[in-house]
């Protein structure tokens, strides 16, 4: 008699939310066969390092958030936890006012919770001081009975704190995580807390204050608990050992290996799925899709029109990131900091081109040569495409140009390499989590498939870890569920 076939799944997408996803599949000691499919020569996604500057620099994210339990598990799993190392500096600036100014103490996700650092970081006038003064200092506030339904984080902190706190602080910090704009983005999704304090019936910033997140146990170094934490070597690094560790478990992981369609296996009551590439069809008992929105959608049309409707709703932005080496002559101001966020232009003027900027030698010491410095700047966001008419040296030019006003570098970079990004940052608009619980639920209901990624749950390392475990999960319980089982 003949060994019963393995199952098989197939994870679409070897981004780190669909690594992590083949990771939790692989745990099954070999019962499962699982295959990859990935349209790019590299795995990893995002999560990109390579030699500049004789170092190797992230050219992606460069670090993940500490509080968040994901990827610090993910790291002890690859053995990887004597490899973490925090900022090397925990200041941060914000061009405000016409200078760089420091973030205040207390903030939480860009909401100020002490009126005092506020105050004394010059970032609001004394005019804009007003408002969050009285939210300490005036009565106590009926509550609000729409206050339970979803808010723009904009809405919530111009009317509790006024339009320069808004504008200022939480516009750069919480829009900058999706890069986008706070005047449509999601409370209940990327800051719950917020709405929660907004029910309160006293100080919005007081509130705030008591709900401040602790990191999870095991994330310090050094005896300190970090905000974010990376890898010596570059966050790079977690992409690569976990697909060594997948290629040491048997994953099957196809590079270059575009998916232009799925489908269902004739004969088979719909239960199994046909993985079509360009030059192969495999058949599968479950799929992980781990995709953008756009390519989500357009793969399940053909089997929930309502699925790939809800997932055509999600719009994105597009970044680029501008990786500038001068000497250390060039800057004629102290990198002091982790570096510093640029917000909109409130009206005066065009916004800058520059969204933010990293002191990539500061952040992160071991970046640190004799004679030179390393930055990064940020372009691109929300409604804000001018970037992608540029090219290279003119995107550069024009990064360089605004740096010299905003930070006082001068002359040309000694090397400079621009890595773009489009289509990466989905925007959590007001509803998401409604519409996420549904895409969610529309996807159960095809026999053994789940969705992963940076469009549901958050955008961050952790949260893509988090989904893509949680996807892998979801489709084997979808296989037992499956007459006759499919393990």
């Amino acid at each position: 008699m003949a060994p019963p076939t393995r199952p098989t799944v197939a994870v679409l997408g070897g981004g780190i939310a669909g690594l992590a996803a083949a990771w939790e599949l692989s745990t099954a000691g070999g019962r499962t066969r699982v295959i990859v499919f990935e349209s790019d020569g590299r795995l990893g996604g995002k999560l990109r390092t390579e030699p500049f500057g004789g170092r190797d620099v992230d050219l992606g994210p460069d670090a993940f958030v500490a509080r968040r339990p994901e990827a610090l598990a993910l790291c002890g799993e690859l053995g990887l936890t004597p490899e973490l190392v925090a900022p090397g500096v925990r200041r941060a600036y914000v061009w405000a006012r016409g200078r760089l100014r420091p973030l205040p103490a207390g903030l939480a996700l860009g909401v100020p919770t002490r009126l005092g650092p506020l105050a004394r970081s010059g970032i609001c006038s004394p005019a804009g001081l007003v408002r969050p003064a009285l939210d300490l200092l005036g009565p106590g506030r009926r509550r609000d009975p729409g206050s339970d339904t979803d808010r723009a984080v904009g809405e919530v902190v111009r009317r509790r704190l006024g339009r320069e706190v808004a504008t200022r602080l939480a516009g750069p910090l919480i829009g900058g995580i999706h890069a986008g704009t706070v005047e449509t983005t999601s409370a209940a999704a990327v800051f719950p807390a917020l709405l929660e304090a907004d029910r309160h019936p006293g100080s919005l910033m007081r509130a705030l204050r008591t709900s401040m997140p602790h990191p999870p146990a095991g994330a310090a170094v050094d005896g300190e608990a970090p905000v974010f934490l990376s890898l010596r070597g570059g966050i790079g690094r977690l992409a690569d050992e976990l697909t060594h560790g997948l290629e040491r478990r048997g994953i099957e992981l196809r590079r270059g290996a575009r998916v232009h369609a799925l489908g269902r296996v004739a004969g088979d009551d719909g239960r199994r799925w046909v993985i079509r590439t360009a030059g192969d069809e495999v058949e599968v008992d479950g799929v992980v899709v781990a995709l953008p929105a756009p390519a989500a959608a357009g793969l399940l049309r053909p089997h929930d029109g309502a699925l790939a409707g809800l997932l055509d709703e999600v719009a994105y932005a597009s970044v680029a990131l501008v990786t500038l080496r001068f000497a250390d002559d060039a800057v004629s101001r102290p990198l002091d900091g982790s570096g510093f966020l640029v917000p909109r232009s409130e009206g005066a003027g065009p916004d800058p081109l520059v969204t933010a900027c990293t002191w990539l030698t500061s952040k992160w010491p071991e970046l640190g040569r004799r004679g030179d410095v390393l930055l990064r700047a940020s372009v691109g966001r929300l409604g804000d495409d001018r970037f992608e008419s540029l090219d290279d040296d003119e995107l550069v030019a024009r990064s360089v140009g605004e740096l010299a006003v905003m930070m006082g570098v001068r002359g040309s970079p000694l090397d400079a390499v621009v890595t773009r990004w489009p289509q990466a940052f989905p925007q959590y608009a007001v509803g998401h989590p409604s519409r996420v619980a549904a895409v969610e639920a529309a996807a159960g209901r095809l026999p053994a498939v789940a969705l992963a990624g940076a469009v549901l749950h958050g955008v961050g390392i952790p949260a893509c870890i988090g989904s893509g475990r949680r996807a892998a999960g979801a489709v084997l319980v979808g296989m037992d569920a499956q007459p006759g089982g499919a393990r």
